[in-house]
């Protein structure tokens, strides 16, 4: 292989068409400062227009790029060739233990099905304001880490868990509850415990940090997980608060 080249070994698979994936190989020229998704956006261009990825932001943020790169699961958009240059090749692979929608795209519905149903949105206190809910700055510090979730799933495909039980709630879902339980703006304290107390909730992690291995944004799903299962044994412990 020439100095300038990087070998792309790329897992291919339509359902459509293939009864198993297979691996094909794609030489690439490099540039200054090229990430895996320019490479491969070089492939799709110049080599094999029928190529399938997603991308959407390219800057880290939407987390559409997550796929397994060299044996790690990252973002495309973030992972920069030149890290990678003492391998002979750099093997790409979509998210582990999801349905293969085509080639590096997987199919996303259970993982934003386990998410709907923890209720992903604030539900504020009443009377609702003219502009805005106040909130001080140290009431916004236990959110500060959760809120940065890029929904990549990631985590989701790294958990043991998640891979073997589909109605477990999964690290992204239960790092989403923890986001607006610890909100002090919002008012579905006991419902939102309800839901991950259960048989599939929080009680299922075995703790592996799996999930935080994987997070390109370094978050902890593990810790939001444990605060959790804390949140629901003092409640068990001592009894829901009375309102008034």
């Amino acid at each position: 292989m020439a100095e300038n080249e990087i070998t792309l070994k790329i897992q291919r698979f339509d359902p459509t068409m293939d009864s198993e994936p297979y691996w094909q190989s794609f030489k690439v020229g490099l540039k200054p400062s090229m990430t895996v998704l320019d490479a491969l956006f070089e492939v799709l261009n110049h080599q094999d227009g029928s190529l399938a990825f997603r991308f959407c932001c390219r800057a880290g943020v939407c987390g559409s790029c997550a796929m397994v790169i060299a044996g790690k699961v990252r973002l495309a958009c973030e992972t920069q060739i030149a890290t990678l240059l003492d391998k002979d090749e750099i093997c790409l692979s979509p998210l582990p233990h999801q349905k293969v929608v085509k080639d590096l795209a997987v199919d996303y519905d259970l993982f934003f099905e386990r998410l709907k149903r923890v209720k992903p949105y604030l539900v504020g206190k009443e009377p609702y304001p003219e502009k805005e809910y106040i909130q001080l700055p140290k009431e916004r510090v236990p959110i500060n880490e959760p809120i940065d979730c890029i929904l990549c799933g990631s985590c989701t495909s790294a958990c043991t868990m998640a891979w073997t039980n589909r109605d477990y709630l999964g690290p992204a879902a239960l790092l989403k509850s923890y986001r607006f339980l610890a909100d002090t703006r919002d008012t579905l304290k006991h419902e939102r415990l309800d839901i991950v107390e259960s048989e599939s909730g929080v009680w299922r992690c075995h703790t592996q940090f799996n999930c935080v291995e994987v997070c390109p944004r370094k978050l902890n799903p593990t810790e939001a997980i444990q605060r959790q299962k804390i949140a629901a044994f003092k409640r068990k412990l001592f009894g829901r608060k009375r309102k008034g």
